[in-house]
């Protein structure tokens, strides 16, 4: 049974219409109009019980929206959805016991006081028992290996340090579903790794089902094993990251240093040159046309190789080709 079911879920919002000038400004108050906008159309999907799911897409795609309806903050215009069998906007009660959220923009932490008194706050919100709250809480502080700080003010913190810390705090009641909206923005590399390590010794010690936002390739790839992309508030693809990856990784870049200086240039038929050193050169292919083994058995034959490195593009830049050719998903 799907841990998270949805079927044809809309919402659709009136936005004020904005006009220029004193005289636009007077209208807008005085006989305002309004437009509709739909910031999501009719989508529709599961998710099993300890899944990994990439729900992405750019600014205005319909995902907070989403997010918000599955965690009962907003009423959906038309459309259902069950979230541990439960209507998240009419049980939204219930279901905030069975579920955690962490929003990037938007901490739950206390700022002036230390994550251990929000900790302790949730805990009476959660109604959990001193003993079990006690052990939960130590193993969440060993796991995110936040000891050194959880009696320091939040606004002393790093942004690294409070995110681990919001985490943490929000899988103090054992969620079954927790959602991750940006959890790793306008972090530093170490500290990106550092909590996406941790949500996946999580994952795999806990199950805990995973339905994570993100406009960083590198959780995607990190953390989930599906994804769906959204876009003007529909669905565009939603398949295993694997899949999406060999649907659209036609073209391939090579990296070669050969054995002699390079003193007449570089050519190769069907292949572009991207670049020419003094001993080495960067291709890049599509694979449709030619095949890697020919590229390379070419590239062989035609000087003696030191050196040969094949990479696909930047995930990024597949999702974006996505997002500016719907009509192809």
């Amino acid at each position: 049974m799907p841990i998270i079911d949805v079927r044809d879920l809309s919402k659709t919002f009136s936005v004020k219409r904005k006009e220029a000038g004193l005289r636009g400004s007077l209208k807008s108050i005085i006989r305002p109009e309004f437009r509709r906008v739909e910031a999501v159309k009719g989508i529709t999907f599961s998710l099993e019980p300890g899944e990994l799911l990439a729900f992405i897409g750019p600014n205005g795609a319909g995902k907070s929206t989403t997010i918000k309806m599955l965690t009962g903050i907003l009423y959906p215009s038309s459309g259902q959805a069950q979230v541990l069998g439960l209507t998240p906007w009419r049980d939204r009660r219930q279901l905030a016991y069975r579920i955690g959220s962490v929003f990037g923009q938007k901490p739950q932490l206390w700022y002036h006081l230390p994550p251990i008194d929000t900790f302790n706050l949730f805990a009476k919100i959660y109604e959990l028992d001193d003993r079990g709250f006690r052990q939960r809480m130590a193993f969440l502080i060993e796991s995110f290996e936040i000891g050194d700080w959880v009696h320091t003010p939040v606004r002393k913190l790093s942004l690294g340090q409070r995110m681990r810390c919001e985490i943490a705090a929000s899988l103090l009641h054992r969620p079954h579903v927790i959602f991750l909206d940006e959890p790793t923005i306008g972090l530093d590399v170490v500290a990106k790794q550092q909590i996406r390590d941790t949500i996946k010794t999580l994952h795999e010690q806990e199950g805990v089902t995973i339905f994570l936002t993100s406009h960083d390739a590198g959780d995607i790839e990190s953390l989930c094993k599906r994804v769906i992309i959204v876009n003007h508030g529909a669905i565009l693809y939603d398949d295993r990251l694997s899949a999406l990856k060999r649907r659209y990784l036609t073209r391939k870049e090579i990296d070669v240093r050969f054995a002699e200086a390079l003193t007449d240039g570089f050519q190769l038929d069907e292949v572009e040159v991207l670049k020419v050193g003094a001993y080495g050169v960067k291709l890049q292919f599509d694979t449709r046309d030619t095949p890697v083994d020919v590229v390379i058995q070419r590239l062989m034959a035609d000087r003696a190789v030191v050196d040969i490195n094949i990479a696909d593009p930047p995930l990024e830049e597949i999702i974006a080709r996505i997002y500016q050719e719907p009509q192809s998903s």
